[in-house]
């Protein structure tokens, strides 16, 4: 018996890293998942992985920042399986890092496009569904960078991911009544393509690990791990939280 039998799960950003683990996970624990990126070849492919497993499995085309793109997923949900549980807003960006006087307001703009508005539009879309089953939980990826070791981060992307951690605080405090959960997951670096983006080379890796005190980089997997206890009614008593995954980095 899974953890997530009976549910259905939307997850963005789902064709590689932490999403495509997430929806792996998510189909092994017995839901039904609609999962989307713009990555279609590697979607597709992840979308194939799952079903040759028994998952239950969708991939489909998601722009975050495109609000017809949020209300067609959506749509076809319930279309399809004739209800929403989860939403995962795992979908983000980051750019290499520069200092504020140094960062273009269009670099700016692009980042809180896909960290922050996506996140409320995949919310904004998703409640009325949840609210329709019962209630569900959202969980929106944030980071590290939105809570602390803020000498080291890259302003945009840390903005962009503490504004993540407040909606999801302000999504849970008015969604309650509706018994829709939100909570913020925070990871610290994860081995995903995504990071290889922020470090260009081995050095600049070994530098970031010096802020970790377990001196790695954590898997998608085990952020996967976490994200499937805030989606499961393992926390049902659990909303508006901060769930850190950061191998003690927070602590430094």
């Amino acid at each position: 018996m899974g953890r997530l039998d009976g549910k259905v799960a939307i997850i963005s950003g789902g064709a590689r890293g932490q999403g495509a683990a997430e929806a792996r996970l998510f189909a092994k624990e017995g839901a039904r998942v609609v999962f989307g990126d713009i990555r279609d070849d590697e979607g597709r492919q992840v979308e194939a992985e799952i079903q040759e497993l028994g998952g239950d499995a969708v991939y489909v085309h998601l722009d975050v920042t495109s609000e017809a793109d949020w209300q067609r997923v959506v749509r076809d949900t319930i279309d399809r399986y004739g209800r929403l549980d989860i939403l995962v807003n795992n979908a983000a960006i980051i750019i290499p890092r520069v200092g504020i006087e140094d960062r273009s307001g269009d670099d700016w703009d692009r980042v809180f496009e896909v960290n922050a508005k996506g996140v409320f539009l995949g919310t904004k879309h998703s409640i009325p569904a949840m609210r329709d089953s019962g209630g569900g939980s959202i969980v929106n990826i944030s980071s590290v960078a939105g809570i602390g070791q803020a000498y080291h981060q890259e302003p945009a992307y840390a903005a962009s991911k503490g504004a993540v951690r407040i909606f999801s605080k302000v999504t849970a405090a008015q969604h309650a009544k509706d018994g829709i959960r939100c909570n913020s997951v925070h990871p610290g670096p994860i081995d995903t393509e995504m990071l290889a983006t922020a470090f260009a080379d081995e050095e600049a890796k070994a530098e970031r690990l010096k802020r970790v005190p377990m001196q790695r980089m954590g898997s998608a997997d085990e952020i996967a791990k976490g994200v499937l206890y805030l989606a499961s009614d393992d926390s049902s008593y659990v909303t508006g939280s901060e769930l850190v995954i950061d191998g003690g980095a927070i602590s430094m």
